[in-house]
């Protein structure tokens, strides 16, 4: 049994939104075993460390995110005039993931694991596409997650945009084939439950019905959830009422791709058959506020419509802090009517996601919870309160302030400082990116 305190912290939840002073958080190996007052002198055999007041509160989950794009910023490589998301996708994002090979893929996986536990982020859930590159894929990403020690998910974007029903099949069975070999390392047990797996799909407009028949079997041959694009851009809406006379989520919904699990990200032109059918089945739509900026999609003016809903970045880092913010500012200025507190929950929804795919319980500063905690050295000049904990995130607290974080029980990262040197790893990275924009100037 291996037992550590965290004494004299200020315990934080975002939701239900909690501030309490003067707490000591007992751990016992991955999860929480105490919350309270003075609890240090119960378990004199414990390690103890001193917050000195810190903030402790459950990690950030970035519930979207691409960590192939690791390797993509200040990108140099010969990229079109591309004037809409379409343009964007073929001449940026589909090449990108073109040249993608297995130095890159795995150095993209680490330096975006490295900055999500810098930035306060305890777990990601990515959507993972190279399709050069598509059976082992998925390896070689949960590799990079638990060198690091993040907690994630990744499933590989099934898609037909370059190689038709060969690639859908390829990606389906990339998908189904991680999905076992995760069940297979939980069962051996040499290694800490870190990662867990989706069913992935691109989006509806580069899967035909096909493919929404086999990603149905996948679904049912390994008990996951679907995570997919859809409606980011009205593009997709308008191909799925050509092409097939539908709506996009009624149309998944034939193939039973619709769950407590499936997750859906974007969903800016979702129709009212689309909200209920996900409100009903219980699945969870992810906003993406920077990305939608970037991508200059349009705004989701629909958000206080979904049951459940969470924040991703869709591959703009993970920085779940900025993230928040972002969200709130754009809904303000589109006219929303929500306040802090919303996206604070909208955060915190990310893990209900992790709840139903690790069977654990995460989110709270409480016994029985897992031990994923960002610590932060945030000095409040105001009173700090449950009731304004969000508008403090919003208006102030940001991942400058993380000062140490825990996950699965274990300090990742300690004192602004990781338990191994990370220099060679940005280094050689470096080089690594530098040579795949080469290869997609010799892609088409």
């Amino acid at each position: 049994m291996s037992i550590l305190i965290l004494k004299n912290a200020t315990a934080v939840q975002l939701y239900p939104a909690k501030v309490e002073k003067n707490i000591d958080i007992v751990i016992e190996n991955d999860g929480i075993l105490a919350v309270g007052s003075g609890l240090a002198s119960q378990y004199p055999q414990a390690t103890v460390k001193e917050m000195h007041g810190r903030l402790v509160m459950p990690g950030n989950v970035c519930s979207h995110n691409h960590f192939y794009s690791g390797l993509s910023r200040g990108i140099q490589a010969n990229i079109a005039p591309s004037p809409d998301f379409i343009s964007t996708l073929k001449n940026l994002w589909w090449r990108l993931d073109r040249a993608l090979d297995e130095e890159s893929l795995y150095y993209s996986g680490l330096i975006c694991s490295l900055e999500a536990i810098r930035s306060g982020c305890t777990a990601v859930i990515d959507h993972h596409a190279s399709p050069s590159y598509i059976s082992g894929s998925l390896s070689q990403l949960r590799h990079a997650f638990l060198k690091v020690g993040l907690r994630g998910m990744t499933c590989f974007e099934t898609t037909d945009r370059n190689g038709g029903q060969r690639e859908m099949q390829a990606g389906v069975e990339e998908n189904i084939r991680f999905a076992h070999e995760i069940d297979q390392a939980r069962k051996s047990g040499r290694e800490a439950y870190l990662v867990e797996a989706h069913i992935g799909a691109h989006a509806p407009f580069t899967v035909t019905d096909d493919g929404l028949s086999m990603l149905g079997e996948a679904l049912k041959a390994t008990g996951r959830g679907l995570h997919i694009h859809a409606a980011e851009d009205s593009y997709d809406v308008s191909h799925s009422h050509h092409h097939y006379g539908k709506d996009l989520l009624v149309r998944l919904a034939e193939y039973d791709l619709i769950d407590s699990k499936t997750l859906v990200a974007h969903g800016l032109y979702l129709s009212d058959a689309d909200i209920q059918i996900l409100n009903d089945r219980d699945g969870f739509l992810v906003h993406n506020a920077r990305s939608n900026m970037n991508n200059h999609v349009g705004y989701n003016h629909r958000l206080p419509e979904y049951r459940n809903l969470a924040l991703g970045t869709d591959g703009i880092g993970s920085d779940m802090f900025e993230e928040l913010k972002f969200a709130f500012f754009k809904h303000r200025d589109a006219g929303g009517a929500w306040w802090p507190d919303n996206f604070a929950r909208a955060l915190s929804n990310g893990n209900i996601l992790l709840g139903r795919n690790f069977n654990a319980k995460f989110g709270r500063i409480e016994a029985g919870y897992k031990a994923d905690l960002t610590i932060s050295d945030y000095l409040s000049p105001t009173p700090l309160l449950a009731e304004n904990i969000a508008g403090h995130i919003a208006f102030g607290m940001g991942s400058n302030n993380v000062h140490s974080v825990m996950v699965n029980g274990i300090m990742v990262y300690e004192d602004r400082q990781f338990t191994f040197d990370c220099e060679p790893i940005f280094a050689e990275a470096s080089k690594v990116a530098a040579k795949m924009w080469k290869r997609m100037d010799a892609l088409n």
